[in-house]
């Protein structure tokens, strides 16, 4: 009896090439729909700051409305000088608590990633417990006015974003991957703990202090609620929180009626879908243009830093 034989090819250089081509229009075409889906959105909201607010009312948010209109831009800026200092007093806690926030996160990390560190087990179960739990908001603002008085203070902004745990548990993550070889060499050339901090594992750990500053620098811009419980002076308030009271200053006009009657003007003269978009614009405008930067640290961090058991 005779057996059949089957002989198998293998496919030409040609076929895998092309294969490959296939593949990656695929992947190209799937990934730039992805990004449309998100930048549409954004693009609404552009398009829409720059909408009347009577096609607004009547139409609903439109990509080609039926009238222009700069409304909204002009009450946002009908007193620029109080804008602009919001913009510098955030760009001030952004970059102060960004760096500093950097600099507490690299070193706790480089604690908990430490062999030699007897507590290391312990000490990491700590941090890791304050993400489950939260001491509450009115122990929180007892702690911050009553203790360490920081009312009315940019300290009150940018001390309870200095320390996040689970950004430290990446931290730690990143550095447990550094050798430790590394480490000792420098130790028996009679290298200090600081110096090599500074001189050796802050340079390897570009990717990972990129990401985690990314993110604490979003934090800290987009920061309003604790501007909105300690910051009472109107020469410190913070960007969002400005325009959060904006909002709501125009909200309750336009919910009045008896108030609007007074000052005679009308309800419908007031911006109030239109300027929301124009505050969304001017709020996120500055970080979008730094997100780009910052951009392959932040897809190398994503990677390097994963968390480690």
């Amino acid at each position: 009896m005779e057996h059949a034989q089957i002989t198998i090819r293998p496919l030409s250089r040609a076929s895998q090439i092309t294969g490959q081509a296939v593949h990656r229009h695929v992947i190209n075409v799937f990934f730039c729909f992805i990004s449309a889906l998100v930048f549409i959105p954004f693009l609404l909201v552009v398009i829409s700051s720059f909408s009347d607010e009577q096609s607004i009312i009547h139409n609903g948010y439109r990509f080609i409305p039926e009238r222009w209109s700069i409304e909204g831009y002009k009450l946002v800026f009908q007193s620029p000088t109080l804008l602009l200092k919001a913009y510098g007093i955030t760009i001030v806690i952004t970059a102060i608590g960004t760096i500093a926030g950097l600099l507490l996160t690299a070193m706790t990390g480089w604690v908990l990633s430490r062999r030699d560190y007897r507590y290391n087990r312990q000490a990491t179960f700590y941090v890791f417990f304050t993400m489950l739990f939260s001491g509450g908001l009115v122990p929180f603002y007892i702690l911050m006015t009553q203790y360490l008085h920081l009312k009315d203070s940019l300290l009150a902004v940018i001390i309870p974003g200095l320390l996040n745990p689970f950004y430290i548990m990446i931290m730690k993550g990143f550095l447990s991957k550094l050798p430790y070889e590394m480490i000792e060499s420098a130790k028996v050339d009679g290298a200090s703990e600081i110096r090599i901090f500074f001189t050796m594992v802050l340079p390897l750990s570009t990717p990972a202090l990129a990401t985690l500053g990314l993110t604490i620098s979003f934090n800290y811009w987009n920061e309003w609620f604790n501007a909105m419980l300690f910051i009472d002076k109107p020469n410190l308030v913070t960007l969002q929180l400005l325009l959060v009271r904006m909002l709501s200053t125009i909200e309750y006009l336009t919910s009045n009626a008896e108030f609007v009657k007074q000052l005679n003007i009308q309800s419908a003269e007031l911006p109030k879908y239109s300027v929301r978009m124009a505050m969304a614009i001017l709020a996120a405008g500055p970080m979008l243009c730094v997100f780009p930067m910052f951009q392959r640290y932040f897809v190398a961090g994503l990677t390097l830093g994963s968390l480690k058991g």
